[in-house]
């Protein structure tokens, strides 16, 4: 990380999980080391949408910003089961998670419609967390660059670089979401360095120094601090660990003295 040219940040990725009684429970759990953070990282609780109104209360006057899942590109109309941009502003939603991996494979989400919903998430004051990652096949096939390139510039296309400094970019090996791997803190590195590169070919080195970029390819308590280490990761999109207040406390602290 390097904290004096961009933000770090440590976000909880909840997925489909937490009734509301349990939401509140683990970020009242959470609370006490993130206003340690204060100041020093930006800590954030994707939660789903059932959970947004108790997470948004719980975390009231607290240092944990409150994120959504996903969000729809309309401002409104016949789309059952969706949700929008200005939805989750009124709701006292900040960030939100946009292209995750299982929002790709089993959703139909592609690179035009995470434009369309980072373009939405931007013109309403949301903050997107973008998604990019490569599978186990396209890696073993030496093409991992290739494809981060492409999402890149097809999820980016046409965000102004103002507005890429609201984004928060999130690398997340499809293979490593959910099966227990791990990228190498090397691996990471390098594939965040060329993240970074792919802005600075796009908009300049100064906007890409500005950008933050988190890892999120099973980030937990025991490898973050080493993850965290690396000039070019800049905090962490957390699956399960989040889950548990411990764990996310520890990968908390972990970015704080990082």
């Amino acid at each position: 990380m390097n904290k004096n040219l961009r933000k770090a940040v440590i976000a909880g990725n909840w997925k489909m999980n937490k009734t509301r009684p349990e939401a509140k429970a683990l970020l009242e759990a959470i609370k006490p080391l993130a206003a340690n953070a204060e100041g020093k990282i930006e800590v954030i609780a994707c939660v789903p949408f059932t959970n947004i109104e108790t997470a948004v209360n719980t975390t009231a006057g607290s240092n944990i910003k409150i994120g959504a899942e996903n969000v729809h590109f309309a401002k409104s109309g016949a789309f059952t089961g969706e949700i929008s941009a200005d939805m989750l502003v009124e709701a006292g939603v900040e960030y939100v998670v946009i292209g995750h991996s299982e929002r790709r494979q089993y959703f139909g989400e592609t690179d035009v419609t995470v434009n369309k919903r980072t373009k939405a998430a931007l013109e309403a004051g949301l903050k997107p967390i973008v998604c990019v990652g490569e599978t186990k096949e396209q890696r073993e096939d030496g093409i991992t660059e290739g494809v981060i390139g492409a999402q890149i510039t097809l999820d980016l296309c046409g965000i102004s670089a103002e507005d890429i400094k609201k984004t928060i970019i999130a690398y997340e090996p499809v293979w490593a979401i959910g099966t227990g791997l791990t990228a190498t803190p090397d691996q990471a590195e390098e594939v965040c360095a060329f993240i970074r590169g792919e802005l600075a070919r796009i908009y300049g080195k100064d906007t890409a120094d500005a950008v933050t970029i988190q890892y999120g390819g099973s980030m937990n308590a025991k490898n973050a601090a080493e993850l965290l280490a690396k000039p070019d990761i800049d905090g962490g999109l957390i699956g399960g660990a989040s889950l548990k207040a411990e764990d996310f406390n520890v990968i908390i602290q972990a970015a704080v003295n990082g």
